[in-house]
């Protein structure tokens, strides 16, 4: 068995120290791994390397495709745990691609990691196995929007979309290009029952300017719904890196 992770360089796991950039942990000192492939194929993807491989026909606005050797790498379970534990970070992010597609594989790795705190950025879609769940403190889940340019049957499933409202550890952090796209998160938020507490508005967005001119508008519709606001601080400090 072995995990599958994206690359930071040819050969090089995605695995690092940072601060979490979004939702309700921003600014806190974090572990971050990566991994690879996904179910899904949003076309303002931001990690498409982790993804998007040649032969790949699904769009993707960039056009570009990655070589899958360069940019996937296969780890031993609890070598990719020794790697994060080496950070010295008490505060474990995993993110993809999608990472509960690996769910199994990742159960494994975290019980070499069993004071660790971990947050998973989860597309939503996946409902984890009892063995990955238990070990869960923070679920980051970012349903994917009509913009996104997924089929809706593939990226909201109503059981899913149950499942995480009824979770507390569970926070909605809705990725947000137009006004018109909040229309959507207020229906879902109606059909499922989801506390606005829980909802997060992130602008969509690769570069400072990009961001702070779509959240001067979010400002006031989080106010009007009682949602909150997220950035995406490691765009400001790092830009749009692998690694950051």
């Amino acid at each position: 068995m072995a995990l599958v992770l994206a690359t930071q360089a040819p050969g090089e796991p995605e695995i690092f120290a940072s601060i979490q950039g979004e939702g309700p942990s921003a600014g806190m000192p974090v572990a971050f791994v990566r991994l690879s492939r996904c179910n899904l194929a949003c076309v303002w993807c931001d990690t498409a390397y982790t993804w998007h491989f040649e032969g790949d026909n699904r769009p993707h606005r960039s056009g570009e495709s990655f070589e899958r050797k360069a940019n996937q790498i296969e780890m031993d379970e609890e070598e990719v745990a020794r790697r994060i534990a080496a950070l010295g970070r008490d505060r474990l992010v995993i993110t993809g691609g999608e990472p509960l597609l690996q769910a199994g594989k990742l159960a494994v790795m975290l019980e070499h990691l069993p004071d660790m705190q971990v947050e998973i950025e989860t597309n939503g879609t996946i409902d984890p196995p009892a063995r990955l769940d238990i070990r869960v403190d923070q679920y980051n889940v970012s349903p994917k929007l009509a913009h996104s340019g997924n089929p809706a049957d593939l990226a909201l499933k109503p059981e899913m979309l149950d499942r995480w409202a009824t979770d507390e550890r569970a926070v909605f952090k809705f990725v947000i290009a137009e006004p018109g796209d909040v229309d959507e998160v207020l229906a879902l938020v109606r059909t499922h029952a989801i506390p606005p507490r829980r909802v997060f508005l992130m602008p969509e967005g690769t570069d400072s300017e990009t961001l702070r001119e779509r959240e001067k508008w979010l400002v006031d519709i989080c106010l009007e719904h009682g949602f909150r606001l997220s950035d995406r601080q490691h765009i400001h400090l790092f830009g749009d890196t692998r690694g950051t």
